[in-house]
């Protein structure tokens, strides 16, 4: 399973918010690449970068950042955050971006995101952030009445090559995952299910391993990683893929805090 860090860009600074909220945010870095870097140097095999801005303003904002860290590590970068037309999706893919993650047009336009997977097959991941159980977007602003099982079983059908699971009451929490609601979505779809929000520790990690054979291939890490809850070469030694290959053996953890 791959334990993929998360760094969310706010105004270009790494950041991290709690449930989502914009007015409780954190700051861990003012510099996006020198987190990325240390997350590939500490067994990153892939990174998720969120544009925050992007989010709210339903367009890409956190360009340069992006772009940035996109050139500083050899990983594969998934982002998202602000993705509602073709163009800023066939901008980011042409600009080194592995995967992109459609959220909002997945309620609101599916029809572009049916169009997006046939013509990006294999890199349109769906967003699906639920507040009890309902699809939240605009950057969790609103909350619609769209059932997320029922939304992750459409994106399958259209073609995504996964959906990303954020519980968004969870996330920034260090509260654990929601294992019901994730056992529920990955035993209705075929695709690989990641897994986001609330992970708090190496117990949470193993919690989620236990549904690796339903699905659920991967889990984003934020805070637990900048507050040092978790150790993420200790993290993918324990449930996952990773570069550990690549480690020094005196490489060790330091926080953001």
């Amino acid at each position: 399973m791959d334990v993929i860090p998360a760094i969310d860009l706010l105004e270009g600074r790494c950041v991290r918010l709690y449930q989502g909220d914009y007015a409780r945010s954190q700051v861990f870095n003012d510099n996006p690449v020198e987190v990325a870097r240390q997350w590939v140097d500490q067994g990153a095999s892939r990174l998720h970068v969120v544009d925050l801005d992007g989010a709210k303003a339903g367009k890409v904002v956190n360009q340069q950042a992006i772009a940035a860290i996109v050139q500083a590590v050899s990983v594969p970068i998934q982002v998202g955050g602000g993705l509602r037309d073709r163009i800023s999706v066939a901008q980011l893919l042409d600009s080194g971006v592995s995967q992109v993650i459609l959220g909002t047009v997945a309620v609101e336009q599916p029809q572009l995101v049916q169009e997006l997977c046939q013509e990006f097959p294999g890199n349109i991941f769906v967003g699906i952030d639920a507040r009890n159980g309902q699809v939240a977007t605009r950057g969790w602003l609103e909350t619609s009445s769209v059932n997320a099982t029922d939304l992750a079983q459409q994106m399958a059908k259209y073609g995504a090559a996964g959906i990303i699971y954020t519980d968004i009451h969870r996330d920034g929490t260090l509260s654990g995952p929601n294992l019901d609601a994730l056992r529920e979505l990955a035993s209705k779809i075929s695709i690989p299910v990641i897994a986001s929000g609330g992970i708090s520790s190496i117990t949470d990690l193993l919690s989620l391993l236990a549904l690796e054979r339903l699905g659920i291939t991967g889990v984003i890490v934020g805070r637990a990683l900048y507050t040092g809850d978790v150790s993420l070469k200790e993290a993918v030694q324990a449930v996952g893929s990773g570069r550990l290959q690549d480690i020094p053996p005196d490489t060790g953890f330091s926080t953001f805090a």
